[in-house]
């Protein structure tokens, strides 16, 4: 699914300089995840980037135990630090061509090192595309994370197991439609979703 020597970092990068042009004022502002704020979906980039970074490390504990619906995800007060600083440290754990190999965690679930990443990757260009919309702010994400993003989503919706789509009901749109509508479709959004 994807190629071991996969960067997370461009994309990784792009999401922290969005969480960065969050006003604080919009902190409790809707997104496009049913109901979680603006905060609930940093708190939860937050931790999922932590989750994945020792997933992609192959440590096992609390922080890949948790499941991602266990606990509503917020902001912590020092988050505007933070949050760089785990996602920078989550591309860096998946350089390491080990990250891709043999089984790991995230979310309480045991799955192969490629597909963590590839969900590691999905949940970064999903989740930046929610806060870009909900924050009113330009989107435009990494090239090879979104095509990584909309193979993993479109995998996930012709999965007969999982029903349709990975986070909800697929939302139809067009063929010739850009890549990025088609993979938010995917992913149970609506590309036209506006707060």
């Amino acid at each position: 699914m994807t190629d071991p020597a996969f960067d997370l970092g461009p994309q990784s990068r792009i999401v922290a300089e969005l969480a960065a042009g969050v006003r604080d004022d919009q902190l409790a502002d809707a997104t496009p995840c049913p109901g979680m704020a603006v905060r609930h979906l940093l708190g939860h980039l937050a931790g999922l980037s932590v989750a994945f970074r020792d997933a992609g490390h192959k440590r096992l504990g609390t922080t890949t135990d948790t499941g991602p619906g266990d606990q509503e995800p917020d902001i912590t007060p020092g988050w505007r630090a933070e949050l760089p600083v785990s996602l920078a440290e989550l591309a860096d754990a998946w350089r390491d061509p080990a990250a891709w190999t043999g089984m790991t965690r995230a979310g309480g679930v045991d799955l192969p090192g490629e597909i963590a990443g590839a969900v590691a990757v999905d949940e970064l260009v999903v989740h930046a595309w929610d806060l870009a919309r909900a924050t009113g702010q330009p989107y435009e994400p990494d090239p090879a994370a979104l095509s990584v993003a909309h193979t993993f989503l479109l995998a996930a919706a012709e999965d007969p197991d999982r029903g349709n789509g990975l986070f909800g009901p697929v939302v139809p749109v067009p063929d010739d439609a850009p890549l990025l509508d088609r993979a938010i479709g995917l992913s149970g959004r609506d590309p036209h979703w506006k707060p």
